[in-house]
């Protein structure tokens, strides 16, 4: 593997500063139980293999003992990470139909009709906006990737390309009125100031209305060692009790909690002002208790699953070394964010993987952050012929297998990396 750029410690670059305080409870005393050393950002994809320069950052994670919140302290500028953005939502199927039911879902609970309106925060290509559309309801979307933007609004999705703010949701709301329903899907992670974020979020809504979060759970992460999901763009991660404790700093109450395996399992909140519902729902305050007891407020708990990720880096890559010794031909499937912290921490590079297959054209043709391994189009996968195929994207791992039927026909094998390595 090619050696990384040089190590930008916080602090050492105008791009990265270091957080001296919790998220949520304010506190000093976030304590650090992972590092997966210094890493690239998982987006920065390259033209070239060889780039003269290539900036790395510190990838460390913490546990605050106040409020149970996970977080990065090492805070690259956003501007940086989000202006100029290469994923899209509206590439998946799987993703599609999530979609459709996350419209209908909303739509459901508050009797949509075609004089409310629904505004999306990080908005992106306008794929979930454009399922609120088709059941008539007015949209606006709020994306500050200025490339994506274009995109959502050439399909004709009313898109301001800004950063969501407290100050932006009031002028938004003096111009096109109050929403019915905010939703912030998968977004409320990248925030390095969540509370102000909801509050922003809680101002821009009518009375009655909701503010719908849609999270990757950490729950999950412990419990399947979806460590992969941990970049420089996921400054925070979610367990229910630190999403209580959030709400409740920023006005709201969760009024309903319910649960998805999209992206290897997350939560989709539902919360009202508090001058509306002034306390969280029975059922999701039992939740967090359950949660409690099962270890995800305690620090020996994220100690521990430090110890299981090394481990799980070392034997994913014992494994693709046994399946090349063996003299099998490797690639890899998907090219996304996650895939990059994976690769990068367990040292898989050009020696292991030639190649990485991707749907996503503005990564084909490109090389990923690190690794720097080539991204090639899908079609490549039955031109070639690998052996093996290491899913990168395991969240749609069942997708990709359904669609390279083809492949498995042939006699190609899938290997799954999470939640343990397995070829399938």
């Amino acid at each position: 593997m090619d050696a990384p750029g040089a190590v930008l410690e916080s602090g050492g670059s105008p791009l990265c500063r270091l957080r001296r305080t919790c998220r949520i409870c304010g506190g000093a005393g976030p304590r650090r139980f992972l590092s997966l050393g210094p890493t690239p950002l998982a987006n920065s994809f390259l033209t070239t293999a060889e780039p003269a320069d290539e900036m790395v950052f510190p990838l460390d994670v913490y546990f605050c003992p106040g409020c149970s919140l996970v977080q990065l302290l090492d805070v690259v500028d956003p501007e940086v990470l989000f202006r100029d953005y290469i994923y899209v939502t509206g590439t998946s199927d799987t993703m599609a139909e999530h979609n459709r039911g996350y419209a209908g879902a909303v739509g459901g609970m508050l009797g949509l009709g075609t004089r409310d309106l629904v505004v999306e925060i990080a908005s992106n290509d306008g794929s979930l906006l454009d399922c609120f559309r088709r059941n008539g309801v007015r949209t606006l979307g709020v994306e500050p990737a200025r490339n994506i933007a274009a995109q959502a609004i050439a399909r004709g999705i009313d898109t301001v390309p800004e950063f969501f703010t407290l100050e932006l949701a009031r002028r938004l709301r003096a111009e096109r009125g109050p929403a019915r329903a905010v939703v912030a899907n998968n977004v409320l992670a990248h925030v390095d100031e969540p509370v102000e974020f909801l509050r922003g979020a809680a101002d821009l809504i009518e009375g009655d209305g909701l503010v719908v979060a849609e999270v990757p759970y950490l729950g999950e992460l412990v419990r399947k060692m979806e460590y992969d999901t941990i970049y420089h763009e996921h400054l925070c991660y979610f367990s229910i009790t630190a999403l209580l404790r959030l709400c409740e700093a920023a006005g709201l109450s969760v009024v309903r909690l319910n649960r998805y395996e999209i992206h290897g399992g997350s939560l989709r909140l539902y919360a009202r002002r508090r001058d509306q519902c002034p306390s969280h729902d029975a059922a999701v305050l039992a939740e967090a208790s359950a949660e409690e007891a099962a270890g995800l407020t305690r620090w020996e708990t994220f100690q521990d699953l430090a110890v299981r990720v090394a481990d799980h880096g070392r034997r994913l890559r014992a494994l693709l070394e046994q399946l090349q010794s063996q003299g099998r031909t490797l690639a890899g499937y998907g090219a996304p964010a996650k895939g990059n912290t994976l690769l990068n921490y367990c040292g898989i590079g050009r020696d292991l993987l030639p190649y990485i297959v991707d749907k996503n054209p503005m990564k084909v043709g490109k090389y990923t952050p690190g690794a720097r391994i080539p991204v090639l189009p899908v079609a490549t996968l039955l031109e070639r012929h690998p052996d093996c195929v290491l899913i990168l994207a395991w969240n749609f791992g069942e997708e990709i297998m359904r669609q390279q039927a083809e492949y498995r026909r042939r006699g190609g094998r899938f290997l799954l990396p999470i939640p343990e390595p397995r070829i399938v």
